[in-house]
């Protein structure tokens, strides 16, 4: 029978019909080896297509220059090399009925000099980027007939792959910066009123479209809206996209409203957990009224009936689900199966792209699987016999154990000591913006739930208790608790941010926070003791603080504390606490030398990490087969740990192991389990 949803329904544009109304809109992950989209790529843009998406639009920014570097790991589509490659790419996609697409650019300013060939970097004037701090050379005119040339024959090669068509991105970039007033200064024909400043995007059109022809799908992505002053203005955005219509070269529209070279203004157009969702739907709706091509837009559209409003309500005609589709790649198909309760949430955590704007490469925060297509399933199969399997834990990496070990036919018994589920995230939740985590806990309890895993508890658990259950696997995921760094002396008058967090102990009036962990705990601490009236000062040893929290999900905090009475001290040391009439002081000193300064507070908070809560798994190890020992090398290869000739199989897991964090611990579960 032919679905009536919205989101079945098939598209066309141009000659290309796709299957559905889905797309993974362009995103780099920072997988490519060598600017090359090799078998990892691959494999994560083909795990996507087999889970029913109509449109994968690969590589965010690949590369149409050598003076573009690769900021992100980008693919370099100006190597002839990346044919292959994407020819391999696009028919493994093919085969599962997915069209296949890439967009193309030149950073423009959005880079660094010291990347890649070390070519400087170019602009259309020398206004630095934030993000990348590169001064660019101001472009010369044989500058820009060479990069118009490179898009040529960039789209000419992408053509030569097989690919169904190419977008050409003008956000943050080289294109968009002729665009905007604020950062062209260049002189005529390249600048001037918007015919000028539009020339130079024109131009490049018409030398890909020479190239590749009037059929080859060619699509714009674009700001339609810089938010900038003196830069590109909504009524800007509307006389672009009339002027791309009408030049008769464009065959779609990827609507953007922001801009990208701070992390605010990213997070802004790529919003976060705790922001709103589909900021931007309603401004793209009004870009496909007024000019009338194909329009496609993601932004925050992290669930099914959002998606499901944006194209029922005419708003878009593809709608990306990016990031949803890096914690679940088969939404289509639980779509089409009626198993939409299924699908993995996104919880907007942005550990993916955080850590791609960092330089590493995008990994999900509780889809380990996500980048690690050739070693670990997104869906584990049967095992060959059931075994009875003892979870000790239930947070993120006990209920992942859990889960797998529950979906491979195992029986499954889960022992917890609180009175409900989710370990530190029971913790994390506890701050509003932070709320959506919860989604990592409730998703797997109801796979949990379907596959009848017995839990209980309020269950302090003893190595007896693990043993009375007969276990032939056991998995010790008892987390960590926060601890004190071992100072000169005072450890005995300072609170945890755990104290705080968690409401066992209420904020003083002037607060200092020692954070050497750097991540969201110390911040959480803060934001509480501020909410509260406090004056509070966050000092780290690090030389940036909170380097673990990353780009993205620092502004929140940032919005709520700036305005607070909060201030941030980097390079100084917690030396040791001692009582000062009726509160304390501090004695700071620096890892670069002989330093020494006095803080009189009322309350000190440390941030230093979990130490593991192992008390159970070393009473464990003498009965077990394995003593807990882990084969690293099965581990790291995909295989299966060997079995031990007598007893059960012990392992620990997470926290439990050494403070880390949630992908952590579910990277540990999923890649034990697997081949349990």
């Amino acid at each position: 029978m032919t679905s009536r949803d919205p989101l079945l329904q098939p598209y066309r544009l141009k000659h290309l019909v796709l299957k559905n109304r889905i797309m993974t809109t362009a995103h780099e992950p920072a997988y490519p080896e060598d600017g090359l989209p090799k078998d990892r790529y691959r494999a994560y843009h083909v795990e996507r297509a087999r889970g029913g998406v109509a449109l994968t639009m690969t590589a965010g920014s690949a590369i149409v220059s050598r003076d573009s570097p690769p900021a992100f790991n980008n693919v370099l589509a100006w190597k002839d090399e990346v044919v292959p490659w994407l020819a391999r790419l696009a028919e493994e996609c093919h085969d599962h009925g997915c069209a296949v697409m890439i967009q193309l650019t030149h950073l423009g300013w959005r880079t660094r000099w010291d990347r890649g060939d070390w070519l400087p970097v170019v602009a259309p004037s020398g206004l630095r980027e934030p993000a990348h701090r590169a001064f660019p050379k101001v472009l010369e005119d044989w500058d820009i007939a060479r990069i118009i040339r490179d898009y040529a024959d960039a789209a000419e090669r992408m053509k030569a792959a097989g690919l169904d068509g190419i977008e050409i991105e003008a956000y943050g970039h080289l294109i968009d910066a002729f665009w905007s007033p604020r950062q062209n200064a260049l002189d005529a024909p390249w600048n001037g009123d918007l015919t000028a400043r539009m020339k130079f995007s024109l131009d490049v059109l018409a030398a890909v479209r020479e190239r590749v022809g009037p059929e080859f799908i060619v699509g714009v992505r674009y700001t339609a809206d810089d938010r900038a002053p003196n830069g590109i203005s909504v009524e800007d955005g509307l006389e672009i996209g009339r002027r791309l219509r009408d030049s008769g070269m464009v065959d779609f529209l990827n609507v953007i409203r922001g801009r990208v070279e701070t992390d605010a203004a990213l997070t802004d157009v790529i919003p976060v957990q705790g922001m709103a969702h589909a900021p931007h739907l309603d401004f793209a709706g009004r870009i496909r009224a007024e000019i009338g091509l194909p329009t496609f837009h993601a932004a925050r559209i992290p669930d099914v009936a959002t998606a499901r409003h944006a194209v029922a309500t005419g708003q878009l005609d593809m709608v990306g689900m990016t990031r949803a589709h890096i914690a679940e790649p088969h939404i289509v198909a639980r779509i089409m199966a009626g198993r939409e309760d299924d699908i993995r949430p996104c919880i907007g955590a942005t550990y993916c792209l955080d850590r791609i704007y960092q330089g590493g490469e995008a990994l999900c925060i509780h889809n380990a699987a996500t980048g690690r297509e050739l070693s670990l399933p997104h869906v584990v199969a049967p095992a060959a016999r059931a075994r009875r399997v003892v979870v000790v834990g239930a947070g993120p990496g006990g209920l992942e154990a859990a889960r797998v070990a529950a979906e491979r036919g195992h029986a499954v018994t889960v022992l917890e000591a609180q009175p409900e589920p989710g370990g530190q995230v029971r913790l994390i939740v506890r701050n509003p913006r932070r709320r959506e985590m919860q989604g990592i806990v409730d998703w797997r309890m109801a796979r949990c739930a379907a596959h009848d895993v017995v839990f209980r508890f309020n269950c302090w658990v003893e190595a007896e208790d693990v043993l009375a259950l007969d276990p032939d696997v056991v998995i010790v995921a008892t987390g960590g608790l926060a601890q004190i760094p071992a100072l000169q002396s005072g450890g005995d008058l300072v609170v945890t941010a755990w104290d705080l967090i968690s409401g066992d102990v209420r904020p003083g009036a002037n607060v200092l926070i020692w954070d050497d962990a750097g991540d969201h705990a110390a911040l959480m601490a803060a934001e509480i003791a501020a909410d509260a009236g406090a004056r509070v000062e966050v000092v780290t040893r690090d030389r940036s603080f909170a380097p673990e929290v990353m780009g993205m999900n620092l502004v929140p905090y940032m919005r709520a504390l700036q305005p607070r009475e909060v201030t941030f001290t980097v390079t100084r040391t917690l030396e040791r606490v001692e009582r000062a009439g009726n509160g304390l002081r501090a004695t700071l000193g620096s890892d670069y030398g002989a330093f020494g300064q006095a803080r009189e507070v009322d309350q000190v908070v440390v941030n230093h990490g979990t130490a593991p809560l192992d008390d159970l798994y070393l009473a464990l190890r003498p009965h077990s087969g394995n003593g807990g020992a882990v084969d690293y090398d099965a581990l790291v290869a995909g295989l299966p740990q060997p079995l031990p000739d007598r007893g059960f199989q012990l392992f620990r897991i997470g926290d439990a192991v050494a403070a880390r964090n949630i992908h952590a611990a579910v990277h540990d579960a999923l890649r034990l389990l697997k081949d349990l």
